[in-house]
C-alpha cells in the first residue's frame, strides 16, 4: 500500500475533534497550541512517517495533557482501537510534573521508544521553526539551542538522519541570526 492508501486509510477526525480544546491555549509566539499540533503532523507527513496511525494521533494530542492536564486520559484511550496506544505515547514525551525540562529529554532520550524520539524530533522542529528573536531573549534562544544539540539532535541520530540534518541546519540558521544582531 502506497502512502496516499495509508493516509485514506486513517481516521483523524475525532482526534483532531479533542486537539480542538488546545485552540484557547496560547503561544508565546502567537497562534496557538492547536495549530502547532497541526505543524508537528506536517513534520511527520513530510519525513513520510504515514503507516503509524497512532504516530500521527499522538502527534494531534502531544501537548494535550501538559497544556489541560484535566483531559481525561480515558475519553482519549477509547476514541478507536489506536487509543490506548496514543495515550501512552503521548504519556511518554509527556513532562512530568517533577521532572526538570533536562531531566525530561534525558528520559525521553535514553528510554524513549522510537515513535517518542520521532514525536519529539517533530516537534522540536515545528518549535524551532517559531524560535524568533522579536519574541525571545538571545539567552534564552542560546540556551534552546543547546538543549536541542545536547538532547534532541541524539534522538534524531537513533531515528532519522534527515532529521538530524534538519535540526543541526535549523540550529545553525538561529545561531547566525543571533550572531548577526550583535548580541
Amino acid at each position: 500500500m502506497n502512502e496516499l492508501e495509508s493516509l485514506k486509510n486513517i481516521t483523524l477526525a475525532p482526534y483532531i475533534l479533542k486537539a480542538t480544546a488546545l485552540i484557547g491555549v496560547s503561544r508565546k509566539i502567537g497562534g496557538n497550541q492547536f495549530r502547532h499540533s497541526f505543524a508537528t503532523l506536517g513534520i511527520l507527513l513530510d519525513y513520510h512517517f504515514v503507516n503509524d496511525p497512532v504516530l500521527l494521533k499522538a502527534a494531534l494530542l502531544h501537548d494535550l495533557f501538559e497544556e489541560l492536564p484535566e483531559t481525561e486520559l480515558d475519553e482519549i484511550r477509547y476514541i478507536d482501537h489506536d487509543g490506548p496506544l496514543v495515550v501512552d505515547l503521548v504519556m511518554e514525551v509527556t513532562r512530568r510534573q517533577d521532572e526538570t525540562k533536562e531531566g525530561y529529554l534525558e528520559r525521553v532520550l535514553n528510554h524513549g521508544s522510537r515513535n517518542a524520539l520521532i514525536l519529539k524530533c517533530a516537534d522540536r522542529i515545528s518549535n524551532l521553526t517559531d524560535l524568533h528573536r522579536d519574541y525571545h531573549e538571545p539567552a534564552k534562544i542560546l540556551a534552546y539551542l543547546e538543549q536541542t544539540e545536547r538532547y534532541i539532535i541524539p534522538m534524531a541520530e537513533k531515528v532519522d538522519h534527515n532529521m538530524v540534518i534538519e535540526l543541526t541546519d535549523l540550529v545553525a540558521r538561529r545561531r547566525e541570526i543571533i550572531s548577526k544582531s550583535g548580541i
